[in-house]
C-alpha cells in the first residue's frame, strides 16, 4: 500500500507541475490584451479607475469635495494610476513566472535572473507590440517601470517561498 500511495503522489506531481505555468500564460495574455487596446480605450479605462479611486477616497474620508475638485484630483492621479497598473501587472507576471520555477527548484539568484530576465524581455516585446497599436507609442521608460514591478514580484515570491519552506513545510518529510 505504501508503494502505491508513493506512486500516486509522484504521478500527480509529474502531471501537475507543468500546470503551474498556466497563471503565467494567463497573465501574459492579459498584458498583451491591455497593450492591444487603442489609446482611447486604454485612456478611458485608466481614467475610470482614477475616478473610482478618487470617489472612494472622497466617500471613505468624508471629504465632501466639489465636482471641480474631484475632476482635478482625477486628472492629477491619472498618470500615477497608469504607471501603477504597469507595476502591478508586471509584479503579478513575475510572481506567476517565479512560483513554478521555484517549484522546479530554481532558487536564489538564479530565480531572480531567470524569472526577471524572462519578464523584462516580455516587457520589451510588449512595448514593441504596442508600437503597432493605433494611437499608442512604445516607451522605453515603461519597461523601466515594468522592471520595478518585476523585481518586487520576484523578491516577494523568494521571501514567501523561503518562509514557507523554513516554517510551514519544515516538519513535512517529502519524497524527492
Amino acid at each position: 500500500m505504501y508503494y502505491f500511495i508513493r506512486f500516486i503522489k509522484k504521478t500527480l506531481r509529474y502531471l501537475l507541475k507543468p500546470l503551474s505555468f498556466i497563471p503565467a500564460i494567463v497573465m501574459m495574455y492579459v498584458i498583451f490584451m491591455f497593450s492591444a487596446q487603442n489609446s482611447a480605450d486604454s485612456g478611458h479605462l485608466s481614467m475610470l479607475v482614477s475616478k473610482y479611486i478618487v470617489l472612494i477616497y472622497n466617500k471613505l474620508f468624508m471629504k465632501g469635495f466639489s465636482n471641480e475638485t474631484l475632476n482635478e484630483l482625477i486628472v492629477y492621479i491619472h498618470p500615477y494610476v497608469r504607471k501603477g497598473a504597469h507595476v502591478t501587472e508586471y509584479m503579478l507576471l513575475a510572481m506567476s513566472v517565479s512560483l513554478p520555477l521555484y517549484v522546479y527548484r530554481i532558487r536564489g539568484i538564479g530565480l531572480t535572473l531567470f524569472a526577471g530576465g524572462f519578464c523584462v524581455i516580455f516587457a520589451y516585446l510588449d512595448e514593441y507590440h504596442q508600437s503597432f497599436v493605433a494611437g499608442r507609442v512604445s516607451d522605453p521608460h515603461d519597461v523601466m517601470i515594468d522592471s520595478i514591478g518585476i523585481l518586487i514580484g520576484v523578491i516577494l515570491i523568494r521571501i514567501i517561498c523561503y518562509i514557507g519552506r523554513k516554517t510551514i513545510f519544515s516538519w513535512l518529510v517529502l519524497d524527492k
